[in-house]
């Protein structure tokens, strides 16, 4: 059977400074254990010393190490529906820790016995998409509810850095960085060569303005619309996804691009 993770992530993982406050951990991942999606979480320092991991990937020894030396993990962010896996074993290691999560999730997780008891500590609602985490972490970072999105997203704008953070909502493929440990690379393979034009950020993305308009946005067009519009006027120049490479200046142009039918100043496109 096919794998979503490599076996051997200690091996696989990129862990860089994107700033001297954000570390990413970069590794290969494979959607339906055939796309070369690639996974990544982001780890960000606060000023107080807390540290706050969005989409936590598998907690290495490394991983362990490096966190040890920055400070005190305080928040886990489950960015959506999909990007959970790795929830219980940070919540474990970090007990004190605090979940952000949509709405959805823990019920979803009911069906685990690993995952059932592990406790969320904030859960964004359609009914209260504006809530507040707490004094330290919303000084630093702005966060959209993107409900409209069928995989219920958590966009996150780190406001020192400019850095843009998000799961499923905007793709930068290939996977250059998240496959370059291992043999094969991000562009090899005929499923590859199909998906990466597919879902490339490149100007003009015609395909993935397709996809997010035809397919993302189809459950809820008025409510994904409502929360572009508000992000796009975030102010932000780098752009960390969680599959493909990070957009490291120029994102708000490449969010644009990807999102224009959304942020037309007229009424909605026709279906």
């Amino acid at each position: 059977m096919p794998r979503l993770f490599p076996s051997n992530p200690e091996e696989v993982m990129v862990i860089r400074n994107v700033t001297s406050d954000i570390i990413t951990m970069s590794l290969p991942f494979a959607r339906f254990g055939w796309l070369k999606f690639g996974g990544r979480g982001t780890l960000v320092k606060l000023p107080s010393g807390s540290l706050a991991v969005f989409s936590p990937v598998t907690l290495t020894p490394q991983v362990r190490d490096m966190v040890s030396q920055m400070g005190r993990v305080k928040y886990i962010a489950a960015l959506d529906m999909e990007h959970h896996i790795h929830l219980t074993s940070w919540k474990d290691a970090y007990p004190e820790a605090e979940i952000i999560a949509p709405e959805g999730l823990w019920e979803k997780r009911q069906s685990s016995a690993a995952d059932k008891n592990t406790a969320f500590a904030h859960i964004f609602r359609k009914d209260d998409a504006r809530q507040k985490i707490s004094e330290e972490f919303d000084a630093e970072f702005e966060t959209e509810y993107v409900y409209g999105h069928p995989s219920r997203e958590l966009v996150f704008l780190h406001k020192r850095s400019r850095t843009l953070i998000e799961a499923d909502l905007l793709f930068n493929l290939p996977a250059r960085e998240q496959y370059s440990r291992t043999p094969d690379g991000a562009t090899s393979g005929i499923l590859a060569k199909i998906l990466n034009p597919f879902m490339s950020a490149e100007p003009p993305a015609t395909w993935q303005k397709r996809f997010v308009w035809y397919v993302l946005s189809r459950g809820d067009r008025k409510a994904f619309t409502e929360s572009m519009r508000r992000i796009d006027k975030w102010d932000f120049n780098r752009l960390i996804p969680c599959h493909g490479d990070i957009i490291e200046s120029g994102a708000k142009g490449v969010f644009r691009t990807v999102m224009e039918w959304f942020l037309d100043n007229g009424d909605l496109r026709a279906d």
